[in-house]
């Protein structure tokens, strides 16, 4: 008998782009709903979807990992990154669901301009995570990954900016700690990709 304990390891990174893919489109998709004003039911339904849809991959990395005699790279950076991923779309699934339950109607220049840099964030991790399969990507890897830190230390400084503003504008208070939470969340995303960037960055130092 025959026991077969190499690893598809195609099948991590497979699954890892499959994730970060859903990333990308919650971030997009959240951007679409914030610039437009159009959190209904069925657009808080349509974020629900991706969120189950992150976590179930999530859950078959998890799985995997369990099964799998030999990885690609260390087994606590697999857990980690698929982890972080998940966060994300958790988290702007979080702040959606919280539009709406908060009933914050109207567009806000100041959460559309956050989640013009979420987009930007996820598509550069995207980029990072999706260079992991091929070594000889591993110098823009890197960069992207300067890129996603570059990006949190933008959202530090327009959450500080807006919640100066909020404070000193709103009349409120209600509202006041309403959007406040909402700003702090979508800064969150930016921190958990940071958080991605991490992970990333420590796998390419061992890999090195």
């Amino acid at each position: 008998m025959v026991f077969n304990f190499l690893p598809q390891e195609c099948n991590f990174f497979d699954l890892f782009e499959k994730q970060v893919d859903y990333a990308v489109d919650a971030a997009s998709y959240f951007k679409r709903l914030v610039t437009n004003d159009s959190i209904d039911k069925a657009s808080l339904q349509k974020m629900h979807n991706l969120e189950h849809q992150g976590d179930e991959i999530t859950h078959d990395i998890f799985d995997r990992l369990n099964k799998t005699f030999i990885t690609p790279f260390d087994r606590e950076d697999i857990h980690a990154l698929a982890k972080e991923l998940d966060d994300i779309i958790d988290m702007l699934y979080t702040i959606v669901n919280r539009l709406s339950v908060y009933k914050l109607d109207g567009a806000d220049k100041n959460l559309v301009e956050f989640a013009s840099v979420i987009e930007e964030s996820v598509c550069a991790v995207a980029c990072a995570v999706k260079g992991l399969r091929n070594t000889k990507q591993f110098k823009s890897v890197s960069e992207f990954c300067v890129e996603v830190n570059r990006l949190e230390n933008v959202g530090d400084s327009m959450r500080d900016t807006v919640l100066v503003e909020l404070f000193e504008r709103a009349k409120d208070p209600i509202s006041v700690i309403k959007w406040k939470e909402i700003y702090e969340d979508a800064e969150t995303v930016l921190d958990i990709c940071e958080d991605v960037a991490h992970v990333v960055q420590s796998i390419l130092v061992k890999q090195a």
